[in-house]
């Protein structure tokens, strides 16, 4: 089956948080002031189990999705999560299995994760200055534990590492080149990312996004830049490579140069829930069909007419009249 939205989009992609907790607070993600020590998160028995995640992922391959990746919360604090790895790695059609990870606990799982069968893992490191990664992740974790975990994962064999950087005006932007050279003539990708209006809790201004044509106009004037194309269609970072072949970086910019046309994923939150855009302000139960003894062709029934009146593009239409929208966090649906 190959269902496509009402924009012609297939479903290509799905990413799967298997918990809404962190034990970083990003400011841009987690903010300490709203997920503070009081804060509820979702009881043990309202997460789907890895034999239910299996059974949904092995339905949404059925209907074409080929890239998988697990996500949270931070995805390694699930206990046991090289079990739903493997549980995930033995699905024919998974082409691509991969994690994004704060880096937090992964220096001691990068082993387990390779052996269960994950091809990769993206690494978020926003700094690699001390003061202003304490600052963004409001932990006071500090960068050289995640420039550890990073090497241990491609030590591993699951690399080339993305490393993700998002990027705040004010706050990280003077940095860029810095993040950048360090990783170049490595087999480390890095990807800066615009400060993206997630959820409703992160206090996002426009004011503080830094377009990525200036990321990369910063970044080639001291290390030259040039374009490259995309590894597959729907790809949303956008590449370039040094020009003197010492790797490459890329950009992703759904703020200013928003590629909702060309979008495949799905989102399926740590309680079962569909998602069909980052930016969504709803989702679709499919834990309680699971839950419910709903036969294999009911819950892909479901799930084809989910994608099939989607009609998601919010980076395109991104406005004073979307601003008020009460978006999901990301920290609830991965990002």
């Amino acid at each position: 089956m190959d269902p496509r939205d009402t924009l012609n989009r297939p479903l290509h992609d799905l990413r799967i948080s298997v918990t809404d907790r962190c034990n970083f607070r990003c400011t841009y993600c987690m903010p300490k002031e709203v997920f503070g020590r009081d804060y509820e998160f979702l009881a043990r028995q309202l997460l789907l189990t890895f034999e239910e995640i299996t059974r949904l992922t092995r339905l949404f391959v059925g209907l074409g999705v080929r890239k998988v990746r697990l996500t949270g919360g931070e995805p390694l604090l699930r206990t046991d999560v090289e079990e739903l790895v493997a549980m995930l790695a033995a699905i024919e059609g998974v082409d691509d299995l991969t994690l994004t990870t704060n880096g937090s606990l992964l220096e001691r799982k990068a082993e387990a994760l390779a052996a269960a069968g994950l091809d990769r893992v993206t690494v978020s490191l926003d700094s690699l200055n001390d003061t202003t990664f304490q600052a963004m992740n409001d932990v006071g974790y500090p960068v050289a534990k995640v420039l550890e975990a990073i090497e241990a994962a491609s030590t591993a064999g699951l690399g080339p590492v993305k490393v993700n950087v998002v990027v705040k005006r004010g706050v990280n932007d003077h940095e860029v080149v810095a993040m950048a050279r360090h990783f170049k003539g490595t087999p480390h990708i890095v990807r800066f990312i615009e400060y993206m209006d997630v959820g409703h809790t992160n206090g996002w201004r426009l004011d503080d996004v830094v377009p990525a044509a200036d990321v990369i106009a910063t970044i080639s004037a001291a290390m030259p830049l040039e374009a490259i194309a995309p590894n597959y269609p729907g790809e949303v970072a956008n590449r370039y490579r040094y020009a003197d072949g010492s790797g490459e970086i890329g950009v992703i910019a759904s703020v200013t140069r928003p590629f909702c046309g060309g979008c495949t994923r799905a989102r399926l939150s740590a309680e079962g829930s569909l998602y069909t855009c980052l930016f969504a302000t709803g989702g679709h139960d499919l834990r309680a069909m699971l839950r419910d003894g709903a036969d294999d062709a009911a819950i892909t029934a479901a799930i084809t007419g989910v994608w099939e009146r989607r009609r998601d593009r919010y980076s395109e239409i991104r406005s004073a009249a979307t601003a008020g929208w009460e978006k999901v966090e990301m920290s609830y649906i991965g990002g």
